[in-house]
C-alpha cells in the first residue's frame, strides 16, 4: 500500500465508536439510544448467523439440489447423448455454476445484506436485486404446487391396492384399459374376433379407445384437466387442501429465522438421500434395469455437435444451482464475515452433481424395468417433468411387489425434495424484503407477520393452479418465469462485479474475509475466478441465451393422448411474467440517473459508488470513489468532487489503523 501523505485528509469527528467486531453489520446491533426523541425509537432485532457452519451447506444443498436434479438431468442426459452430454454439463458447471454460485455467496456474505441490499456495492445496478427477488417469488408461487401433488399422491399411496393400477375407478372412463394385467396384443386379437368392421377401422377405434390408467388418476382425478387455459373450470378442493399444507409447513418451517430453519434442513436436505439408495437398490435389481443404464449413460458423440446440447447443459446448472434468484445471497448473508464460502462452493457443486447422477440411476433403471416389461422402447417410457414424477415411476411403481410401500417412499423423497428448495427460497424473497426495509420489518413480530402474509398470499395465486384448467397456469410459470431469462441475470452479475464495481477490488475484499485460511492451492484457484467474473462466464451466459433464443418455441403442453397448443393471448401473459422481473434493471437504472444531480458522466460515478461499512474498506482504498455508510445505513462521509484527486482516509479505517502504527513506531 502506498505510504500516507502528509497532505491527507482525515475524517474522524463524524464517525460513531469503531466496531470491534468486523462480523457484526449494519443490521448486527440493536438500536439503542438516550437522548431526545432516539429514546422512542423502536430496536432492531439483531440480525442472525448460522449456528453452525454446515447450516450453510447443507441450505444451500436443500435449496439448489432438488427436483430439478431428479426430473429433469436424466431426461437431459438420456436425450442429449447419454454419457456424451456430462462433458458440456461439467464444462457449464466449471465455466457457469461454481464461479456465478460463488459470486453470489460471497457477495452476500460480504455486504451482510439480502439479495436486493447487497447491490449497494453498486446501487445505479439495484435493480438485478429487484429482478432476483421478483423472480424467486414467481418460483415460490409455482414451486410449493408440486408440493400439493406430491401430498395427493403420498395420501393417495396410503391403501392395499395403488388406485393407479387398475382401471375399475370411478373417474375412469368406460374404455379405459390397464395395460398390464391384460396384454395389449391379445386384447386386439380379442377385440379383432368380435367385430365384423373392416380390421383397419378395428385397429384405428382400438388406438383411441386404449388408455393407461395411471394418466387417467393424474388427468380425471388429480387434475381432472379440462381442454385448455381460457377454460379454467372450479378449484380442486382436495389439492387446494394439499397446497394449504404444504404452505403451513413452509411457514412453521421458516417463521423463526435461520435458527430454526437450519435445524429443520438436517432432515430435509439429507433424508432424500437415504430414500434414493434405497430405491437405487430396489431399482438396480429390477429385470431389464440394465436396459434403462445403458440408454441413460451410453454416449453418443455426434450429439455433441448440437447447438441445443450445449443449451440444455447451460439452463440445467443455471436451474440447479438456484443461480440469479437472489437466495443464494441471502444464504451468504446468514455467515460470518471470515467465513470459507470458497470451500463450500467447490463442495456444494460436487454434492449437485453427485445428486443428478445418482438421480439418473434410480430413475432409469426402473424405466429400463418398464420399457422391457411392456415390451417398448426406452423412449416410449422415458420422460422428463410432472410426467416422470407423476406418471411414468408410479407407472413403474404400480409394477412391483408390496407397490403401496415404494410409492410412499418414493413420494415422501419428492416431498422432502421441493418442501426444502420451497422453503429456502421463501426466506431468500423475505430476507431480501427485510433487510431493504429494516426499520420497518425488523422489530417485534412483524417479520413473522410479514412471512405469514407472504405465504397466505402466495397460496392465493397459487389457486389458479389447482383449478382444473391449473395445469395450463403451471406450464406457464415454469416456462417463462425463470427459464432461459436467469441466463441474462447471471450476464448482468458477473459483468457489474468485474467491471462496474471491480474485479481486483471485489477479489481483495475476499482476501479480506478469508484468503488467509486457503491453502496455497485454493488461493491460485480463487484466482482463476477473476477471469472467469470478467470473461469467460459472462460470455457463456450470453451465448447459451443467443442460442437458445434462436431455437425458441413457443410453450405447448405435451399430453400422452395429444399436444395442447397455448392461444396467442397466453403467450402474451407468459412473456408478461418474463419481463416482469428483468424490466426492473433498466428501470432503477434510468430512476437513479434522473434522482441524481450534475452532468451525466457526475451522475453515473456518483451512483456506481460503492455504499460500504469501515470494516469492508480493504487496505489501500480511495476514498474518494466510496460511500460509507453507518450502521443503520445512512451515509456518514464521501468524496465525490473532481477536484479532489488525493485519496482521503477514514478515522479508524484500516489505512487509518497502519498510519497509527507507523507513527507509533517512530
Amino acid at each position: 500500500m502506498d505510504e500516507p501523505k502528509e497532505d491527507t485528509t482525515w475524517i474522524s469527528e463524524k464517525l460513531p465508536s469503531k466496531v470491534d467486531n468486523p462480523e457484526v453489520t449494519s443490521t448486527d446491533t440493536t438500536v439503542t439510544s438516550s437522548s431526545g426523541s432516539d429514546r422512542l425509537k423502536p430496536k432492531l432485532k439483531k440480525r442472525e448467523v448460522w449456528g453452525k457452519k454446515i447450516d450453510f451447506l447443507l441450505a444451500c444443498v436443500g435449496f439448489s439440489v432438488g427436483l430439478g436434479n431428479v426430473w429433469r438431468f436424466p431426461f437431459l442426459c438420456y436425450r442429449n447423448g447419454g454419457g456424451a452430454f456430462l462433458i458440456p454439463y461439467f464444462i457449464a458447471v466449471v465455466v457457469c455454476g461454481i464461479p456465478c454460485f460463488f459470486l453470489e455467496v460471497c457477495l452476500g456474505q460480504f455486504m451482510a445484506q439480502g439479495g436486493v441490499s447487497a447491490w449497494k456495492i453498486t446501487p445505479l445496478f439495484q435493480g438485478i436485486g429487484f429482478a432476483s427477488a421478483i423472480i424467486v417469488f414467481l418460483l415460490n408461487c409455482e414451486y410449493n404446487i408440486i408440493s400439493s401433488w406430491s401430498l395427493y399422491y403420498l395420501f393417495s399411496s396410503f391403501t392395499a391396492v395403488l388406485p393407479w393400477s387398475h382401471g375399475n375407478n370411478e373417474w375412469n372412463s368406460e374404455n379405459c384399459t390397464n395395460l398390464y394385467k391384460t396384454n395389449p396384443v391379445n386384447s386386439t386379437i380379442s377385440l379383432l374376433a368380435n367385430v365384423t368392421a373392416d380390421v383397419e377401422d378395428v385397429i384405428s377405434n382400438l388406438s383411441k379407445k386404449l388408455c393407461d390408467p395411471v394418466t387417467e388418476f393424474w388427468e380425471r382425478k388429480v387434475l381432472n384437466l379440462s381442454s385448455g387455459v381460457d377454460h379454467p373450470g372450479a378449484i380442486k378442493w382436495d389439492l387446494a387442501l394439499c397446497l394449504l399444507l404444504a404452505w403451513i409447513i413452509v411457514y412453521f418451517c421458516i417463521w423463526k429465522g435461520i435458527k430454526s430453519s437450519g435445524k429443520v434442513m438436517y432432515f430435509t436436505a439429507t433424508s432424500p438421500y437415504i430414500f434414493m439408495l434405497i430405491l437405487l437398490i430396489r431399482g438396480v435389481t429390477l429385470d431389464g434395469a440394465e436396459l434403462g443404464l445403458k440408454y441413460y449413460l451410453l454416449p453418443d458423440w455426434s450429439k455433441l455437435r448440437d447447438p441445443q446440447v450445449w443449451v440444455d447443459a447451460g439452463t440445467q446448472i443455471v436451474f440447479t444451482y438456484s443461480l440469479a434468484l437472489g437466495t443464494l445471497t441471502a444464504l451468504g448473508s446468514y455467515n460470518k464475515f471470515h467465513h470459507n464460502a470458497f470451500r463450500d462452493s467447490i463442495i456444494f457443486s460436487c454434492i449437485n452433481s453427485f445428486t443428478s447422477l445418482l438421480a439418473g440411476l434410480v430413475i432409469f433403471s426402473v424405466l429400463g424395468f418398464m420399457a422391457k416389461r411392456q415390451g417398448v422402447s426406452i423412449a416410449d417410457v422415458a420422460e422428463s417433468g410432472p410426467g416422470l414424477a407423476f406418471i411414468a415411476y408410479p407407472e413403474a411403481v404400480a409394477q412391483m411387489p408390496a407397490a403401496p410401500f415404494w410409492s410412499v417412499l418414493f413420494f415422501v423423497m419428492i416431498l422432502l425434495l421441493g418442501l426444502d428448495s420451497q422453503f429456502v427460497g421463501v426466506e431468500g424473497f423475505v430476507t431480501a424484503i427485510v433487510d431493504y426495509f429494516p426499520n420497518q420489518l425488523r422489530r417485534g413480530k412483524r417479520r413473522e407477520i410479514f412471512i405469514g402474509c407472504v405465504c397466505i398470499f402466495c397460496f392465493f395465486i397459487g389457486l389458479s393452479m389447482v383449478t382444473e384448467g391449473g395445469m395450463y397456469v403451471f406450464q406457464l410459470f415454469d416456462y417463462y418465469a425463470a427459464s432461459r431469462i436467469v441466463l441474462v441475470m447471471t450476464f448482468f452479475e458477473c459483468v457489474v462485479v468485474a467491471y462496474i464495481y471491480g474485479v481486483n477490488r471485489f477479489y481483495d475484499n475476499l482476501q479480506m474475509m478469508f484468503g488467509y485460511k486457503l491453502s496455497p492451492f485454493m488461493s491460485r484457484l480463487m484466482k482463476v475466478m477473476k477471469y472467469m467474473w470478467a470473461i469467460f462466464t459472462p460470455l457463456f451466459s450470453m451465448i447459451i441465451f443467443i442460442v437458445g433464443a434462436i431455437s425458441y418455441s413457443e410453450l405447448d403442453y405435451k399430453r400422452k393422448s395429444l399436444t395442447y397448443q397455448y392461444p396467442s393471448w397466453a403467450i402474451g401473459v407468459g412473456w408478461i411474467l418474463a419481463l416482469s422481473s428483468v424490466i426492473w434493471v433498466p428501470i432503477v437504472f434510468i430512476v437513479r440517473l434522473l434522482q441524481t444531480p450534475g452532468t451525466l458522466r457526475e451522475r453515473f460515478v456518483i451512483t456506481t459508488m460503492p455504499r460500504l461499512q469501515r470494516h469492508q474498506i480493504r487496505e489501500g482504498e480511495d476514498m474518494s470513489k466510496i460511500c460509507v455508510i453507518d450502521d443503520e445505513g445512512e451515509i456518514e462521509s464521501h468524496i465525490a468532487t473532481s477536484s479532489n484527486t488525493e485519496p482521503t482516509l477514514l478515522s479508524y479505517s484500516m489505512e487509518y489503523e497502519k498510519f497509527l502504527q507507523k507513527d507509533s513506531n517512530v
